[in-house]
């Protein structure tokens, strides 16, 4: 299993990225930015199953599940967790 490198800096989605329509920008923490002409769940998706999502060299593989965290929207109550599946891949 690779070692996570370096997270990204900032992930920004974008109405338009090399022609497509929606699409994330991920700048990294050297102000160097990666353009993926996809939605958000599957660059997601792609970057914790370890494709190189950010920038060269900069990938991760978390086995899972993957935690999810869902504010609410009254003060004072707990976020509400939730877990995705096993990971297989």
């Amino acid at each position: 299993m690779p070692t996570p490198t370096r997270a990204p800096a900032c992930i920004v989605l974008a109405p338009e990225v090399h022609g497509s329509p929606d699409g994330v920008v991920v700048q990294g923490p050297e102000g160097d930015r990666a353009g993926h002409p996809v939605t958000f769940a599957e660059w997601l998706y792609r970057y914790l199953i370890g494709e190189e999502m950010a920038r060269w060299g900069c990938s991760a593989r978390f086995p899972g599940p993957v935690r999810l965290e869902c504010p609410t929207s009254e003060p004072g109550r707990p976020a509400r967790e939730t877990y995705g599946p096993e990971r297989g891949v």
